[in-house]
């Protein structure tokens, strides 16, 4: 990508995109397209097609979508699959219409079959069945990839599909009824040692591993990936006869921890000095999934934010946004 190049970033203003659009700040690019959901409603076909045609990008980081976790997800499973599907097909579509030269689809490890060999390597796609608990979300994200894969093979363009692991860090979603785990327990804890709570209550067993990767260090990866040699993201895509592979790339860390772990960590970063209790009525979701990060180590990127160094910037970041006492 050329410093002057019309970049779009959909979603700015969420982790995920916020982070992007750090990252191709520090590195000097300074054409970037950004619009609100005020501004612009990607899942209004003609509004997204409108916007297209005036602004012309040439390339396209697709982070816009409707996130959040367990209890979200079971909470409003149409929202999930109706919002994200139209996202998709809208922005994707118009890019192919506008002549966009590289289009890079954010997904999710959710994606992958719930009981997929460990640690999770991009041909695990569509060879199981997927996690309850986020299936709708999941089988949205899954058409994204598939979508990739078709306008590659149609119309020759180059749509690459990313699937982070999860992520965490500035911009995150607070809010506990539908954020992820380690906003939902920064709050939690935090809020428990300022109102003096003997005990922060977290959900399952605490037995299930997660991986978790820094946000700005996915958007990193993210800005590696579209800078790749034309020979080596056309190799990403996968343009084989038999069309085996799709166009998808594992982004992560390559090593996880237990829920339980997590929290004793984000407790001891908070400084919250009560108990944990682990409520096994509520759901652990599924158990491990550990991404394989190797073909992307090969390529040349490592994620370069350890976990708690990770965390604590996270901290710091919870406390400046919500403009909290610690």
């Amino acid at each position: 990508m050329q410093k002057k190049a019309k970049i779009y970033v959909a979603g700015h203003r969420g982790l995920v995109g916020s982070a992007i659009v750090r990252a191709l700040n520090k590195e000097g690019y300074q054409n970037l397209i950004l619009r609100t959901h005020q501004d612009l409603d990607l899942t209004n076909e003609k509004v997204t097609h409108d916007f297209f045609k005036s602004e012309k990008p040439e390339y396209i980081f697709l982070a816009a979508a409707k996130v959040g976790g367990i209890l979200a997800n079971q909470t409003y499973p149409a929202d999930f699959i109706r919002e994200n599907l139209l996202i998709q097909n809208n922005v994707i579509h118009a890019a192919y219409l506008n002549k966009v030269k590289r289009l890079l689809f954010l997904g999710s490890s959710c994606i992958y079959p719930k009981n997929a060999q460990q640690p999770i390597k991009e041909d695990c796609f569509l060879t199981g069945i997927l996690e309850s608990t986020n299936r709708a979300y999941a089988l949205a994200k899954i058409a994204g990839v598939e979508m990739c894969w078709s306008y590659n093979r149609q119309f020759k363009t180059e749509f690459l599909a990313a699937m982070p692991t999860n992520l965490y860090g500035p911009n995150d979603n607070y809010d506990l009824n539908t954020s992820h785990v380690i906003p939902a327990l920064i709050r939690k804890f935090h809020e428990a040692k300022i109102k003096n709570k003997p005990l922060v209550v977290v959900w399952g067993t605490g037995k299930p591993k997660r991986e978790f990767m820094y946000s700005d260090d996915m958007a990193k990866a993210c800005i590696f990936l579209m800078n790749l040699s034309k020979t080596q993201f056309k190799a990403l895509l996968n343009p084989d006869l038999q069309n085996v592979m799709p166009p998808l790339i594992n982004i992560g860390v390559g090593y996880d921890l237990t829920i339980q772990a997590l929290a004793n960590m984000i407790k001891k970063i908070t400084g919250f000095k009560g108990a944990i209790q682990f409520d096994i009525t509520k759901p652990d979701g599924t158990y491990r999934k550990l991404m394989d990060v190797s073909r992307l180590n090969q390529l040349g990127f490592k994620a370069e934010t350890d976990l708690e160094k990770g965390l604590i910037l996270s901290y710091e970041s919870f406390i400046k946004e919500h403009h909290t006492s610690s």
